[in-house]
């Protein structure tokens, strides 16, 4: 049954999406790695992403995003979940689209708001009108990562074991009809 899946699955989608608990949910039911590209910056750097951005810019931070997803993209079979930004750069989008099967977690600004008003870990949010942030961001990436997807999955109902269910579903669903 597993072969019927694709060799690597890719989450994209604001920050907030719930890439990183949907994705090792979708991970665990696949039986395959987890990667998180953000943790996978820091684990090499040594240094957190708002350090990173203090000390290198967003331009830094993006380069060295760059050469993990260039890196990663190449390796499976996984799961991996990028930063929000990662589609901003065009190798990261022709990379993830090119070497696997791209999901993009939609999700409204509300509920971006919600699950990062105490995160202090994200410096894009660290201005005095998040929400207004949060909706720039989307109104600029949303484009792109409806370029880069395969697939649009909502995040407004359910679990993230339940989001990973629904994820398996609609790639299961489309290799069936494929192979019709």
């Amino acid at each position: 049954m597993r072969s019927s899946y694709p060799h690597n699955l890719y989450l994209v989608g604001p920050m907030g999406a719930g890439k990183t608990t949907v994705g090792r949910q979708l991970a665990d039911l696949l039986g395959r790695p987890f990667v998180d590209s953000d943790h996978e910056i820091e684990r090499r750097t040594g240094a957190t992403i708002p350090w990173i951005f203090e000390k290198e810019g967003e331009a830094g931070f993006r380069l060295r995003e760059e050469a993990v997803i260039a890196e990663l993209t190449q390796k499976g079979p996984m799961v991996l979940a990028t930063g929000g930004g990662a589609v901003t750069r065009a190798p990261n989008r022709t990379a993830l689209h090119d070497r696997g099967t791209v999901i993009y977690l939609f999700t409204p600004v509300a509920m971006q708001l919600a699950r990062t008003s105490r995160d202090r870990n994200r410096p894009l949010l660290q201005t005095s009108n998040p929400e207004q942030r949060l909706t720039q961001l989307l109104k600029e990436r949303d484009p792109l990562y409806r370029e880069v997807a395969h697939y649009v999955v909502e995040t407004n109902d359910g679990s993230a074991r339940e989001l990973a269910q629904k994820i398996i579903q609609i790639i299961t669903a489309d290799a069936a009809n494929t192979l019709k």
